[in-house]
């Protein structure tokens, strides 16, 4: 049997951290993405430039990803009873601000199963929000 992965991701604007992410994951199995609905955003940063129809679109299409489903809320709990994942991929990132309880809640879930939630290093020095705020800069 494969083994599920699961990645939820904005994906607002794709950059070179997500596809590490995305890559690192496919190495456990089969890649499944939790793509958070606009009003899932919005919750916790600004109204995504692309919607999720859109988003969807960009994300189907990467190398490796199986499957690409909704996910409602910030809180990743729903999908993953749903599912029942082998392993969670998040970066480091999440450790702390708005995401560590998120982070405690997917641990807690996890074990319920004994799924793993896998970690890599968050790439440094990019963002969309990063990305966004530099743009705005140049174009303002």
């Amino acid at each position: 049997m494969e083994k599920i992965v699961y990645v939820a991701m904005a994906c607002d604007i794709i950059h070179h951290g997500h596809i590490r992410l995305l890559q690192e994951a496919q190495k456990y199995g089969r890649v499944i993405v939790g793509l958070l609905t606009d009003d899932a955003i919005t919750h916790y940063k600004r109204i995504p430039y692309f919607g999720y129809n859109e988003r969807k679109i960009v994300i189907e299409n990467i190398k490796g990803v199986s499957q690409v489903i909704p996910q409602e809320t910030l809180d990743y709990v729903a999908n993953l009873e749903a599912l029942r994942p082998h392993f969670v991929v998040h970066g480091t990132d999440w450790k702390q601000g708005i995401q560590s309880t998120i982070r405690e809640r997917v641990i807690k879930t996890l074990k319920i199963w004994n799924g793993q939630l896998i970690e890599p290093e968050y790439t440094p020095n990019i963002s969309t929000t990063h990305l966004l705020s530099h743009l705005e800069c140049r174009f303002t």
